[in-house]
């Protein structure tokens, strides 16, 4: 099964059907899905003064957190259901487009967050969602995955189903201009591992591999420009293509180890999602390797790293050598260096090695590890 967005709007200045977008959706009224940095870079404003001058109401909840907490997705969800709203517009990063679609789901379906997380699938009828990404990062705005963190327990929950893919996606680079380096770079590299996970994933299809392939070549061969050249219009544009392209590989194939270690990391310490994924990638990607060195050689050669006479294994390594590099050009710190407590790190790793094979991802991987394995990995990436 392939699911995307009903509607994509592809381009610089696709913010300016908006209206377009809501008038073929026969939606109205929007309660639009923020956090406060948007509010303040004028970002909502871009939104807002198109609305009111098509005449609609709407309402704006900004409240939204990084990582997204069961707690905000409640208060917005009671906010959804109270004033007659019949659409959510999500605009920013991936934690507003999470929010709003986890929002969506308990505003429509009742009950708790922890309710739907895998291996249940939520498939009921929601509102109309519209996500307008401001990063090249997670590419939610066209995925039917979202990650909600259960403030009872501090566990990053995974749910995936059709109640989360958006209806309709607003892909404007333009948005991603103002984005400094330290997000560009972690949400590049979140999207390069969407677009090698769904490659490499026991999962891959051919419309996953088609645009995975095509979101690597896209995302490595600029990313650098766009994190030391933020004015660059080619890179910006670029990164957010190879986003969403990478949104839809994974989203239509399934992310693996990487994501499946990066969750607890990212709950128990707060770091943020793509620059723990960073973390991570090259040394899992190490670990996978041998058990799907054809594909992981593809990479390498989509990304230019290796070339068609070099062989797989040469390649890999090729691979890795050039994933390290990244992280040190991008200047990615350890879980040592991002200040993290080692009593404390060391302390929870059989704790995170059990919530990331929960998750489901570590199944999907091409090499399965056991949970001994995932202990030693987060031990091999502390420094």
């Amino acid at each position: 099964m392939i699911a995307t967005p009903k509607l994509m709007f592809i381009g610089g200045g696709a913010l300016d059907s908006l209206a377009d977008c809501m008038a073929q959706l026969r939606v109205s009224k929007p309660l639009i899905v923020t956090d406060p940095l948007m509010v303040e870079l004028g970002k909502v404003a871009q939104v807002t003064d198109r609305l009111e001058a098509e005449g609609h109401a709407f309402d704006v909840f900004s409240d939204t957190v990084p990582d997204p907490t069961t707690d905000v997705i409640e208060a917005g969800a009671a906010i959804l259901k109270s004033d007659g709203f019949d659409c959510l517009i999500a605009l920013g990063g991936g934690s507003p487009m999470d929010t709003a679609k986890a929002m969506n789901v308990l505003a429509c379906a009742g009950g708790k967050m922890r309710d739907y997380k895998v291996p249940a699938s939520p498939n009921m009828e929601v509102m109309p969602l519209i996500c307008i990404p401001t990063t090249a990062g997670t590419g939610s705005e066209v995925t039917k995955i979202m990650v909600i963190t259960d403030t009872a327990t501090d566990e990053k929950m995974l749910m995936n189903g059709l109640a989360c893919l958006p209806t309709a996606a607003i892909i404007d680079y333009t948005l991603t201009m103002s984005v400094p380096f330290r997000t560009t770079a972690d949400t590049g590299i979140d999207s390069l591992t969407h677009a090698m996970e769904a490659y490499v994933s026991q999962r891959a299809n051919p419309y996953s591999d088609s645009v995975a392939l095509s979101a690597m070549q896209r995302l490595y061969a600029n990313i650098r420009a766009a994190c030391v050249e933020p004015d660059n219009e080619t890179a910006r544009e670029q990164m957010m293509l190879g986003a969403t392209q990478g949104g839809m590989a994974f989203s239509n194939a399934s992310v693996c180890l990487v994501h499946g270690m990066s969750r607890p990391l990212g709950a128990f310490f707060h770091v943020p999602h793509g620059l723990s994924n960073a973390m991570l990638l090259p040394a899992v990607t190490e670990f996978s390797a041998p058990s799907a060195l054809a594909r992981y050689a593809d990479c390498a050669r989509v990304m230019d790293i290796a070339d068609d006479s070099e062989g797989d294994q040469l390649a890999v390594n090729k691979l890795i050598e050039a994933l390290v590099a990244l992280n040190q050009d991008l200047k990615v710190p350890t879980p040592k260096d991002y200040g993290i407590d080692e009593e404390r790190y060391f302390s929870v790793i059989p704790t995170m090695a059990e919530q990331a094979i929960a998750s489901g991802s570590p199944g999907n991987n091409p090499r399965v590890p056991t949970a001994a394995e995932i202990e030693k990995l987060y031990e091999q990436v502390w420094a």
